[in-house]
């Protein structure tokens, strides 16, 4: 009988101590969901937002006389994070290929670095509204009078090796609507082959190259406007998921950016033109 006594005290023991550490366990994760904050509030609570970028001009790069953080995409999320209540934002250096796992793994907050709205990303990420766009742009020497694409059936026209554009060239030559297609290893040398009359034209990266002209005062070339781009993509900024609040406080800051004219000021600021600007309701 001592022992049947006993051994309900045990089994009771057991269960109350049981009962107690599930108790909590609730209470605890309670308190944990509780505590859980969203990516805009821990910013303005830190005074920061952390943002990736592959350190590449003139998206989102750290410039090498100043140390600051600059760029187009730098630009604006300083001024937008201004806006929000955050007074610092914090470059952290990532491979471009890199970016939206870092965002995900929660090792940064955002994503600005001249990065494509694609369908293929949105599948992981949410993307804000779209800043600005890009395509190619075509280069010619001040005093061309090359006007467009109808201008090149007998022309030179320079691609870089490796770039999306030069795909675009190759295919216009195929067509008939190029003369010839001759190739370059790098940015630097396709202008200077541009600039030196070696070839007629360049059809490359417009951002890069509009930047590019803007700080080289050697070179004496011009992008052709206007003109539309055959292969362009809209630019904006990657969040995670949940953070719906962020990017709905990012976007409303942005609409009004455009409504000031403060994002045409900054495209202009790194040599583009309007051709690179994007309405509200687009």
């Amino acid at each position: 009988m001592k022992k049947i006594v006993s051994f309900i005290m045990i089994v009771t023991l057991i269960s109350s101590l049981l009962a107690g550490c599930g108790s909590s366990s609730k209470t605890n994760s309670s308190s944990a969901t509780a505590e859980k904050k969203d990516t805009l509030e821990t910013a303005k609570e830190k005074g920061v937002l952390v943002v990736g970028a592959s350190n590449d001009a003139p998206f989102a790069f750290i410039d090498k006389d100043t140390k600051e953080f600059t760029g187009i995409d730098a630009d604006i999320i300083k001024e937008v994070a201004k806006r929000l209540g955050i007074p610092k934002v914090e470059m952290r250096e990532v491979k471009f290929e890199n970016l939206l796992l870092e965002l995900n793994n929660h090792n940064i907050d955002l994503v600005t670095d001249g990065m494509y709205r694609k369908p293929e990303r949105e599948k992981i990420v949410q993307f804000t509204d779209i800043w600005y766009k890009q395509g190619e742009a075509l280069i010619v020497p001040k005093d061309s009078s090359i006007k467009g694409i109808n201008d090149l059936k007998d022309k030179v026209v320079g691609g870089q090796k490796g770039v999306t554009f030069l795909e675009l060239a190759q295919d216009l030559e195929k067509q008939g609507k190029i003369g010839r297609v001759d190739i370059f290893g790098s940015s630097a040398d396709l202008l200077l082959a541009t600039n030196t009359g070696k070839i007629d034209a360049t059809m490359t990266d417009g951002v890069v190259a509009a930047y590019s002209i803007t700080k080289d005062p050697s070179l004496n070339l011009k992008i052709v406007t206007p003109y539309k781009a055959q292969a362009t993509g809209k630019i904006a900024s990657a969040a995670r998921k949940e953070d719906k609040t962020l990017v709905e406080a990012i976007n409303k800051e942005l609409a009004e950016l455009k409504k000031e004219g403060f994002i045409l000021k900054v495209l202009k600021k790194y040599g583009l033109n309007e051709d690179y600007y994007v309405p509200t309701n687009e």
